[in-house]
């Protein structure tokens, strides 16, 4: 035991020191800045990931479970201002983080980084959903499954489908909320974008007949942007839109609620993006055809059935 502490010792202590190295290095060569950061962000997550097995662990001992995912993200958040000079600022000004309970979040996601965000907004008795296979993953499958966080497995329909309904379950009876990004997955992109939307926060959000709350964060590729090699200490702020309501709503309303909710954010995108970057945007790039809702498969057609 006594050796592998050892080890564990100059490991860290070897990754501190290559990180400070690479900080100081960027002053001369700045690209060395964006290998730092990304040396800093995984320790960083590392140590947050590890805080919040043993907060889970402690918050189900004594029934707070539900509020294991925001304490840690906010442990996330501190350790990521120390490390990278990274954050985000949340720009609720009516509350709805703290007042709207429960709802389904939503937010668009652009890389990696949204962890971070996570981090910042997440309010109390809110959980995220995950793929099935993160699971397994040593501490961060540890601490979602010790948190509540609703898994799905998107290889098998019926194991999503009640997935999803466990959900709206959670939601109702428990006041629940759940955090979505209806993108699916990261655009990465330089320029103000959304992918098209999958269903299945619209779905989720119907069938339990709570709000849909979007959060819009503007493009940071002056903060981050992989492709450039583009790592910087910054602030981006992320917007709290206004509760979109889905009492009465059916299944039927979905591909409107969809709709509309997407070009609403797709507008504010716009806006924030220029405020902050100080520019004008002249046009979004979008290299998908229709109208930026994705067809519904597998576990969603099963929802919507």
């Amino acid at each position: 035991m006594a050796a592998i502490l050892d080890y564990l010792g100059y490991f860290l202590g070897g990754y501190f020191a290559l990180t400070v190295a690479l900080y100081m290095l960027s002053l001369v060569v700045p690209k060395a800045a964006f290998v730092a950061r990304t040396l800093a962000s995984y320790i960083s997550m590392l140590y947050a990931t590890m805080f919040g097995v043993i907060v889970s662990i402690l918050l189900r001992l004594v029934g707070q479970s539900q509020i294991a995912q925001w304490a840690t993200g906010r442990c996330f958040k501190y350790l990521m201002v120390l490390t990278t000079g990274i954050t985000f600022e949340v720009e609720d000004p009516k509350g709805h983080m703290k007042k709207v309970r429960p709802a389904v979040f939503i937010g668009n996601h652009q890389t990696e980084l949204d962890v971070l965000m996570l981090g910042c907004i997440f309010p109390k008795y809110c959980s995220v959903t995950a793929k099935a296979s993160l699971r397994k993953t040593p501490f961060l499958g540890w601490f979602m499954s010790l948190s509540d966080s609703i898994f799905i497995d998107r290889q098998n329909s019926k194991d999503a489908r009640q997935a999803m309904s466990g959900a709206a379950n959670e939601i109702r009876q428990k006041r629940q909320s759940v955090y979505m990004f209806p993108e699916g997955t990261r655009s990465y992109a330089k320029d103000p974008m959304l992918l098209p939307f999958k269903k299945g926060a619209f779905h989720l959000a119907v069938q339990a007949q709570v709000p849909i709350v979007p959060v819009v964060v503007p493009n940071y590729s002056h903060i981050l942007w992989i492709k450039g090699m583009v790592f910087k200490a910054g602030t981006v702020p992320c917007k709290v839109l206004d509760p979109i309501p889905t009492i009465g709503l059916t299944a039927a309303d979905v591909d409107q609620l969809t709709n509309t909710t997407r070009e609403l954010m797709l507008k504010e995108l716009i806006e924030l993006t220029e405020r902050v970057q100080g520019r004008k945007i002249e046009s979004v790039p979008d290299k998908y055809e229709g109208n930026g809702v994705a067809k519904t498969t597998g576990a969603e057609m099963k929802i919507a059935a």
